[in-house]
């Protein structure tokens, strides 16, 4: 058989088992699968196909390269761009490892066609916190109060667009999600043009970053709703 034809049996024979999920997004309500979920499982069943994976990555992209051990030189390719972590607090080999796993683990998931809906289905329709219908000027503050794990946090908007938790994620990620989501929304609905809402996003864009290496689909739904705000403004 050719590396394509293994390939094909390995994911057919992963299909066939029944793993578990152990990985929790707590502010959308979704599980998903972490690399510890489905790597042993995958090596077993390359090991009777007659397959093995190589990862590497350098600068530019990352790549798992999936050989037929019978003919090495057959071979399948999954690349992705190299995308950096910058989470708050950590070490840079502490976000090149963050980088690392994330990444390893989405050219499995792309190379064995691991289907995960409910990451989706879950952020699907979420329904955004609405801001106030009432212009207000930016030179006014906004704040959210919320239950912390160390006592009261607030999320706060100020007139240079800065929004500030007042909370780390390590201490409780799900509530921090909430306070930056709804600090974006609050901020976004005090703007009052196009590029007020470029400024939001500038100024808050290490904020955001973090927020994008924890979980990436969070972020799209909250970029969902930077693009409406924009265009609400061009259609005036």
């Amino acid at each position: 058989m050719n590396v394509y034809q293994k390939l094909q049996i390995a994911r057919l024979s992963l299909q066939e088992k029944e793993l578990k999920k152990s990985g929790k997004n707590k502010f959308a309500g979704y599980e998903y699968f972490e690399l510890q979920d489905f790597l042993p499982t995958v090596q077993n069943i390359f090991g009777d196909t007659g397959l093995t994976a190589v990862f590497s990555c350098d600068n530019e992209s990352a790549t798992l390269t999936v050989y037929n051990i019978e003919k090495p030189e057959e071979q399948v390719q999954f690349k992705a761009p190299m995308a950096a972590a910058e989470l708050k607090g950590c070490h840079p080999v502490q976000n090149l490892g963050a980088s690392i796993s994330y990444l390893r683990r989405y050219l499995y998931v792309n190379a064995l066609e691991i289907v995960e809906h409910d990451a989706l289905d879950a952020t699907t329709g979420n329904p955004a916190v609405k801001a106030d219908p009432k212009p207000k000027p930016k030179t006014e503050t906004i704040t959210v109060e919320g239950a912390g794990v160390a006592g009261n946090t607030s999320v706060k908007t100020t007139k240079d667009w800065e929004i500030k938790v007042t909370m780390t994620p390590e201490a409780n990620e799900a509530e921090w999600f909430d306070m930056v989501w709804k600090g974006a929304t609050l901020a976004l609905g005090f703007a009052q043009s196009d590029a007020d809402v470029m400024s939001i996003f500038k100024t808050n864009k290490t904020l955001f970053d973090d927020a994008k290496n924890r979980d990436s689909e969070w972020f799209k739904k909250l970029m969902e709703e930077f693009t409406k705000t924009k265009n609400k403004f061009k259609e005036q």
